[in-house]
């Protein structure tokens, strides 16, 4: 008697579960939100809920997801962004310029100016006779990526080969001039270690390089990017994956897509790496197919799946009050205005491992998209 009872009630649970998926969608689209929703089972890939999950809306920042995964598989997680430094040196004074050439680290902040200054010191150079000059001829002169016209430019600095703490200044501001603030910091830091430059004219030079920055590798980059939804990181990076042009970056990251997953570029439909552009377009569904590939990849998968934010195990705040969450989810989040976005993986009591991803088009909040994440956890 008591087995007959327990499968009545468990066969009672699963029509009331998905009632409530459906219920949710509902109440989204009576408030004019455009819905595509899903969950799967990341072992078999099969789906347990799932709403117009094929239908592609604009994504915000779990753009990132797509673009970082990209990054991690072809570049590997172990590859640098070598900053160079060239001159003409000969006992210990630089003839001409002092000349730093970046090619897109976007981690290049004063604290690694102040250690590539102690290489050069080391290599002997005492003074400089011209000035510091940068080369930033590695990316080309485009200044923004196609799509951001709708949307809010001025939350981004402009994106150079070479930028120093994020091309903004000690309050955090946006510069409109990056690279004077640039060459001001280089050039206070070489004097405070001893370096003097004297700012004279630039002769005839036979430069050579004198030292190298090495940035950390892009897997500890990724991290960064995905866990603090940093657009600058993104940018820089997907501009260098394009040898300096951000066309060329996505088509090479949208070839990716098409020779791995088959996924063309009506799956994905991207004009950045960050998300800002709300000319982007990802479904679900595509967005569940790259989380799922990830976390079967043994080559980058893990180093992927830890770039994503770890709610209730890392210093950020539940988006809702919901303590079962804790360590039980890892996400990319994605907003911009009328665009709330979430997707990752939960884990559930039984210690399945689920892929989800959630996309709202409409006037939403965030309460929107973890009131069913909620629901599929527990």
């Amino acid at each position: 008697m008591a087995i007959r009872l327990l499968i009545f009630l468990l066969l009672c649970a699963l029509p009331s579960r998905a009632q409530g998926f459906r219920t949710w969608v509902r109440g989204l689209e009576a408030r004019g939100v455009t819905v595509s929703a899903g969950i799967w089972d990341v072992d078999t890939g099969r789906a347990l809920e799932r709403h117009d999950d094929g239908v592609s809306l604009v994504p915000a920042s779990t753009t990132k997801v797509v673009t970082t995964y990209a990054l991690l598989k072809t570049l590997k997680p172990d590859t640098t962004i070598e900053t160079e430094v060239w001159g003409d040196l000969r006992d210990g004074v630089v003839q001409g310029d002092l000349v730093f050439k970046g090619d897109g680290d976007p981690l290049f902040t004063s604290e690694r100016v102040w250690m590539l200054a102690q290489s050069l010191k080391k290599e002997g150079l005492r003074r400089v006779l011209g000035t510091v000059r940068l080369d930033q001829s590695a990316f080309d002169a485009q200044r923004e990526p196609q799509g951001w016209e709708n949307t809010s430019v001025d939350t981004l600095p402009v994106v150079r080969a070479l930028s120093v703490d994020f091309n903004r200044d000690d309050r955090g501001r946006i510069l409109e001039d990056p690279d004077r603030q640039a060459r001001e910091i280089i050039l206070r830091i070489l004097r405070e270690t001893g370096i003097t430059v004297e700012g004279g004219a630039a002769g005839p030079e036979v430069p050579r390089k004198l030292a190298t920055w090495t940035s950390p590798p892009l897997r500890a980059l990724v991290q960064d990017i995905n866990k603090w939804s940093n657009n600058f990181m993104i940018e820089m990076l997907t501009r260098r994956f394009g040898a300096g042009s951000w066309p060329r970056g996505v088509q090479r990251i949208q070839a990716f897509y098409q020779s791995a997953f088959n996924l063309g570029p009506e799956a994905i439909r991207i004009t950045d790496g960050s998300g800002l552009s709300k000319e982007n377009r990802l479904s679900a569904r595509t967005l569940a197919i790259i989380l799922r590939g990830a976390y079967h990849d043994f080559e980058v998968g893990p180093e992927f799946v830890s770039s994503l934010k770890i709610i209730g195990g890392e210093p950020w705040k539940l988006k809702i009050k919901d303590p079962n969450l804790t360590r039980r989810i890892r996400v990319k989040t994605g907003h911009l205005d009328r665009v709330t976005s979430l997707c990752g993986y939960l884990q559930t009591f039984d210690g399945k491992v689920r892929v989800f991803a959630i996309l709202l088009n409409g006037p939403t909040r965030d309460e929107d998209v973890w009131e069913q994440v909620s629901r599929w956890a527990n």
